[in-house]
């Protein structure tokens, strides 16, 4: 598995080392059975946005700290240059940057997000958080599902949803999607 998903399992440890919380603690605010959490743990599976979002709204941790290992360190304001942010690629078709990592006490986190095409039949990977987020797509075809019901959004094409239904997305027509996500 990727090394970035490893740094990220060894931080929710470490997270959980220095608010001296047991695991089950954790699975349970991220409404995962324990075997599932311990996976996650493990460094061997795919962690989602969603999990690590609700872990760091219910632990008071950036979600950028978790995703990134970098703590937040500025509070007035904070540029992030053109392809300079901090990025993970969870996996081999997603690609998450981050556009304020370094700004403390955010109240959302935007991200860049790069969607690879995926092999036809490929089934969507659905993800549910509290809360709301932003979409606007920059470059590409994007087809998202949210409860059930899939949208399919454009160049300059814009969504605001409840975070909390089972989302997902697939790069269309076999082409590289931007988009923004902003997670409130």
């Amino acid at each position: 598995m990727n090394e970035q998903i490893k740094q990220i399992a060894e931080r929710l440890i470490g997270l959980r080392d220095a608010l001296e919380i047991t695991p089950e603690e954790i699975a349970k605010v991220c409404n995962l059975p324990l075997e599932q959490y311990l996976e996650l743990e493990s460094g061997n599976v795919d962690i989602s946005v969603s999990v690590l979002h609700q872990i760091s709204q219910a632990f008071g941790v950036e979600l950028t700290t978790l995703m990134f290992g970098d703590e937040p360190k500025m509070s007035t304001y904070f540029i992030t240059r053109k392809g300079k942010g901090v990025a993970v690629e969870r996996t081999k078709a997603y690609k998450y940057q981050s556009l304020a990592a370094g700004f403390s006490g955010r109240k959302a986190d935007p991200f860049m997000v790069t969607v690879h095409p995926t092999p036809e039949g490929t089934p969507i990977h659905l993800n549910s958080h509290p809360g709301q987020e932003y979409n606007i797509v920059l470059r590409g075809r994007l087809l998202l599902q949210i409860n059930n019901k899939e949208i399919i959004l454009e160049e300059g094409d814009s969504i605001y949803f409840n975070s909390e239904l089972p989302h997902g997305m697939k790069a269309l027509d076999g082409e590289k999607v931007s988009f923004l996500a902003i997670i409130l």
